[in-house]
């Protein structure tokens, strides 16, 4: 297959979350026309915008299908970034009520629409965070069988594996999970300084994060993959949310891990190589330049 073009149509679900906001302003901005989707609009959203619950298929196959009045026609391409979003916000059970089905009923009703380009928000959580079992080794990538720790992240895990078998249904189909690391926007970033106090404070996720704006990027880039199949990429920030050393930070917190490569100084811990070579992504925010630090040796 080809990959969607830039103008095309694409439903962007979880529109009004803290990443979705900035994926749908980023997509409109480079040429994508964007249907937004959500509980409620993204604020200041301007563009096309359906109230929908994704845990009704019907609803879902409507709005993807181009079938609700005025917010036609068919959409292109899908984004699905709506979920609870992490562990320990509602009840076990009421996560996975509602991200499993949502997630299948998106995957389903594309596949019913004849959509063959879905780019899906899965999660760094699926490496084995909060690490309370140290990592296999550093930095992290993703060859190694997933480790859901929480029942939001078995969901993960479950997108993951159906995408799979969509993609096995249909050698046409292209399916993108991206497994993004914390997402942060430039108002959190004045409390970075204060986590050198504490090096455990962020130790539950390789001291990672990634700039929502960075986030959108890895979304559209992820939009333009020609292959057919599913990929799944770490996306972090080429950094880490600390001004000590990556090396330091691993021989302290986690002596036994196995460090597989020389680090650069701020190297981000949970590697985005396959991410640099397959889709061209390149982070290119920082927190150290929001609050006045130094830029990350890299």
């Amino acid at each position: 297959m080809s990959a969607a073009p830039e103008g095309g149509r694409v439903a962007v679900t979880g529109a009004g979350g803290g990443l979705g906001r900035v994926v749908v302003a980023d997509l409109a901005a480079h040429g994508w026309s964007v249907l937004a989707l959500d509980r409620t609009p993204p604020p200041g959203w301007s563009g096309d915008f359906v109230a929908v619950d994704l845990t009704d298929y019907g609803q879902v196959l409507e709005v993807l299908s181009g079938g609700t009045d005025e917010r036609g026609p068919r959409v292109d391409a899908v984004v699905h970034l709506a979920a609870v979003p992490s562990a320990g916000l509602m009840p076990n059970a009421a996560t996975f009520a509602n991200n499993a089905p949502a997630t299948y009923n998106v995957f389903q009703a594309a596949r019913q629409a004849g959509i063959d380009n879905v780019v899906w928000a899965s999660s760094e959580t699926l490496l084995g965070i909060p690490f309370d079992t140290p990592p296999p080794y550093v930095p992290l990538d993703e060859e190694y069988r997933v480790r859901p720790e929480s029942t939001y992240s078995l969901v993960k895990a479950l997108e993951e594996e159906m995408a799979h078998h969509f993609c096995r249904w249909n050698p046409d189909l292209t399916m993108t999970g991206l497994r993004f690391s914390n997402v942060m926007s430039v108002d959190k970033y004045a409390a970075f300084p204060s986590f050198d106090a504490d090096v455990a404070s962020r130790q539950w996720n390789l001291w990672g994060y990634i700039d929502a704006r960075d986030g959108a990027q890895a979304v559209r880039l992820s939009l333009q993959r020609a292959e057919s199949g599913v990929e799944v990429f770490i996306i972090a920030n080429a950094d880490t949310v600390m001004s000590r050393s990556s090396a330091d930070l691993v021989a302290e917190v986690f002596p036994g891990v196995e460090v597989r490569k020389e680090l650069a100084p701020h190297e981000t811990l949970l590697s985005i190589d396959k991410a640099r070579r397959v889709l061209g992504y390149e982070p290119r925010h920082s927190w150290r330049g929001e609050v006045g630090f130094p830029p990350a040796d890299l």
